[in-house]
């Protein structure tokens, strides 16, 4: 997720209890094969070994561009490459990535094939949706004759966005229409346990959680969010891991996306919440804390 999941981010989810494999923010292929925008979009590639096992995603719709950017994937010591096929965005769209692919099944073909060329021996997956306007097994059928090593795939169609329930009662039609396939399933999952309950009851091999981990580096340790003491200090954390890290390079504002999940159901949410909001440092996040500890 573009903001979320950055490096910081997993390594302190890595800290509190490690899910079986994490990927990056999706990164523009373009601009990595662009000079200026690779100087850019490097910080978006940047992991540590307790990472590991870590996937970068990637998006576009210029084959050259997918090769060079799962090239540079290789190179800079990834255990995958992943192709986002699912983001609906209009301006994601626009550049012939994400889920624009669904109604594109020849450039579709020609993006994997330029990423399993550049990417050489690492694993290629990708990330979609069911369909555009309704399910298409179609286009399932063509990513897995494509020879992908995994298959994620957001239970939901582009045009149903996070508009409806996940349709995780066709996850068991999909599993059987394609056993020999690594499937991984995603949207609405909202715990440790209610991932491994979808696992069972779908027959799929895996499941991405996303939004759920909001707020809560703590969930795939499938325990519950801890007392407030601990959650407090884990923001203090957090920022300062952020700013340490990202200091002159990304802006502290991206930090404030996770203030309000950090604590939501404090009987003072809304007061704390603000206060966060109005933050530009780590140290003032961290005075502000300390008055509820």
């Amino acid at each position: 997720m573009a903001d979320v999941t950055d490096s910081v981010f997993r390594r302190l989810v890595a800290e509190k209890g490690k899910p079986d494999v994490m990927f990056t923010e999706f990164v523009a292929a373009d601009g990595l094969m662009h000079s200026l925008g690779r100087e850019h979009l490097l910080i978006d590639l940047k992991y540590s070994e307790i990472e590991r096992p870590i996937v970068a995603q990637i998006w576009g719709g210029k084959p050259e561009n997918i090769e060079g950017a799962a090239t540079l994937v290789r190179e800079l010591g990834f255990d995958g490459v992943d192709i986002n096929m699912g983001c609906p965005d209009r301006g994601v769209e626009k550049q012939r990535g994400g889920a624009s692919h669904i109604r594109n099944y020849e450039q579709a073909k020609e993006i994997i094939a330029a990423a399993m060329r550049g990417a050489h021996e690492l694993p290629v997956s990708v990330k979609t949706r069911i369909g555009y306007k309704k399910f298409d097994p179609n286009w399932i059928k063509l990513l897995v004759d494509s020879g992908i090593a995994a298959l994620t795939l957001h239970l939901r169609t582009r045009e149903e966005m996070s508009k409806v329930p996940a349709h995780w009662e066709m996850a068991g039609e999909l599993h059987g229409m394609f056993p020999e396939q690594l499937l991984i399933g995603n949207g609405d999952v909202e715990s440790l346990a209610d991932a491994k309950a979808k696992a069972e009851q779908s027959g799929f091999d895996g499941v991405m959680l996303g939004r759920a981990i909001f707020g809560n580096p703590w969930l795939f340790s499938g325990k519950s969010k801890p007392d407030w003491p601990e959650v407090f200090e884990t923001v203090i954390h957090h920022s300062q891991m952020f700013e340490q890290e990202y200091a002159g390079k990304k802006n502290f504002a991206i930090m404030k996306k996770f203030f309000g999940a950090y604590v939501s159901g404090h009987p003072q949410s809304h007061d704390i919440k603000i206060a966060l909001i109005n933050c530009n440092s780590a140290g003032e996040v961290e005075k502000v804390l300390r008055q509820y500890m």
